[in-house]
């Protein structure tokens, strides 16, 4: 039986059915050439001006719950830099001939009018309260709630209120003051 088949195969007229429309053989003919030196440079400017231009930010259209992301990442790098930085700094102190012992700079800053104070309080926890309620609404994004395009932009607006009131709060917290509860 398996023999009828391969002789079948053999025997077959050809027909153009059954034939191979592409040659077995391909003939190329190969031509070199030198290439002078700026040759090069040319054909790669040429191949750039006919490479795709990829659409960068432009194509974004941006609102306040991707520049909200984009804020995430800005503070967080923010206060990770500003760690480092002072721990460098800190580590370095002695041989640079600084002095930032914990004493020095608290008569640093308790030198500086209370406006001053305010501000630099109000500018140090604005990066951490935010970064901290966003990574909470990122946390809560994580477990699938609150994606909708509604529940994202209310999220956001109350992670900006949040931060903002809370950093307010730190920046006029004074912990000298004790409140008189007897009255």
């Amino acid at each position: 039986m398996s023999c009828a088949l391969v002789y079948r195969g053999i025997a077959r007229p050809r027909t153009t059915l059954f034939t191979s429309k592409t040659p077995v053989l391909h003939r190329r003919y190969l031509s070199t050439q030198t290439i002078q030196s700026e040759s090069p440079k040319d054909r790669l400017a040429a191949q750039r001006l006919r490479r795709p231009v990829s659409p960068h930010l432009s194509v974004y259209k941006w609102n306040y719950v991707n520049s909200s992301s984009a804020l995430h990442r800005i503070t967080g790098i923010l206060l990770s830099g500003s760690l480092y930085g002072f721990a460098t700094l800190y580590l370095f102190a002695p041989t640079l001939g600084l002095h930032l012992d914990s004493a020095t700079i608290v008569e640093a800053f308790g030198s500086l009018p209370v406006t001053f104070k305010t501000a630099i309080k109000f500018g140090i926890s604005v990066p951490f309260t935010y970064h901290a309620f966003n990574g909470v609404k990122h946390l809560v994004w994580d477990s699938g709630r609150l994606l909708g395009k509604q529940q994202s932009g209310r999220a956001t607006w109350i992670v900006l209120i949040c931060s903002m009131s809370a950093s307010l709060g730190l920046a006029l917290y004074k912990p000298g003051e004790k409140t008189d509860k007897s009255q």
